[in-house]
């Protein structure tokens, strides 16, 4: 009985993980509602979630589709890790801009607080 209930979890698990990271895949990048903090959250905990069912598993127990999926799983991770750096280097580069622009706009010929104070220390 314990088997079938510990394969149940696990299939189960496995599937609400795809279906996050299949989301996360598509929406990444192009839809501006999507919160990339609470998907990750999500994905975080269904991580945690099989590392403790696989943690009380003998892997001789797993059942060939499960094995099967995790292989779909990981290529799936693969794609999405690829997605995820590049969305955190396009943040990155926005952000640069932004303080790049912030300075260039503080440098309009007036002096800056930070100008008085150096002179004065001098």
């Amino acid at each position: 009985m314990e088997v079938v209930s510990s394969d149940y979890r696990i299939k189960t698990v496995l599937g609400r993980l795809e279906m996050i990271i299949d989301n996360e895949n598509e929406r990444i990048g192009k839809d501006p509602e999507f919160d990339l903090k609470v998907s990750n959250a999500h994905k975080s905990r269904c991580l945690y979630e099989l590392t403790m069912l696989f943690r009380d598993t003998d892997p001789r127990e797993l059942a060939n589709a499960h094995i099967e999926q995790m292989h779909s799983l990981k290529a799936k991770l693969k794609l999405n890790a690829r997605r995820v750096e590049a969305h955190l280097h396009a943040v990155r580069a926005v952000a640069d801009l932004l303080k790049s622009a912030v300075q260039n706009a503080d440098g309009d010929g007036t002096y800056s607080q930070e100008q008085f104070r150096y002179y004065g220390e001098m």
